[in-house]
């Protein structure tokens, strides 16, 4: 069923579909009036709707439901994300979103190659990226990605909840499983390093502010796959698969 995502709540029992996505609805899937497609308000409610009108930039739909979304994570999952090089941020957005991710925060650590002096263009790209994910994996809450931060601002960020867990690639005592066992916080954060790793200091900074250095197994991952890896695991221990 085609999902849109709406910023507004229902008046007088309508909804309506403005700009690129009434273009999308009524121009590229062609509906017509009468047929059903769901429209969330990005923060966790679902309404199931009908078209009741297609006009030139709007398409108007009569609500018949509410309900909370059936695709939210039980937990809200935040991934801090060295800055990676060329366009591996856009695939690493895409699949953190249909992983379930609720917030991306980029930031630049002492060994990320890529080292832009402007990023504003880049977050808003990955946002739509975020936007476009969540709907074709029918999210009920529109994932957001912040603006780049330093590594310490990230660090003092994901030490804020209840599960902050670092994944350094020469950490040797403690796995993922280790971390988990004890079960998995209403919050979670998780920070991934660049290609060319974290720095032993960056490791020690994270440890004292309150993050469980933790490794992903004795292979080391490419900074695109280690997210994916990461956050499939968080998922299973909190019980969402």
């Amino acid at each position: 069923m085609p999902r849109f995502f709406v910023d507004r709540q229902p008046e007088n029992g309508l909804l309506v579909l403005w700009g690129e996505d009434a273009h999308h609805a009524g121009r590229v899937l062609r509906l017509r009036q009468g047929e059903a497609l769901t429209l969330c308000d990005g923060e966790g409610i679902d309404y199931d709707c009908t078209v009741e009108q297609i006009e030139k930039d709007a398409v108007l739909c009569h609500v018949r439901d509410r309900h909370p979304a059936a695709t939210e994570p039980g937990q809200r999952l935040t991934l801090f994300m060295a800055l990676p090089k060329g366009d591996k941020m856009e695939f690493i957005v895409q699949k953190a979103v249909e992983l379930g991710v609720s917030e991306i925060v980029p930031y630049l650590s002492q060994n990320c190659v890529s080292r832009p002096d402007k990023t504003e263009k880049k977050v808003e790209r990955w946002q739509k990226i975020a936007a476009e994910a969540a709907k074709q994996c029918g999210r009920g809450r529109l994932p957001r990605v912040r603006a780049v931060v330093t590594v310490e601002q990230a660090v003092a960020q994901a030490a804020e909840s209840e599960t902050a867990l670092f994944f350094y690639e020469n950490e040797k005592k403690t796995g993922l499983r280790d971390a988990l066992a004890d079960g998995v916080g209403r919050t979670v954060s998780l920070m991934i390093g660049p290609e060319g790793g974290f720095t032993l200091e960056e490791a020690e900074a994270a440890v004292r502010a309150g993050l469980r250095s933790v490794s992903l197994g004795t292979r080391i991952l490419r900074c695109e796959t280690a997210p994916v890896a990461a956050l499939a695991a968080v998922l299973y221990a909190g019980g969402n698969m």
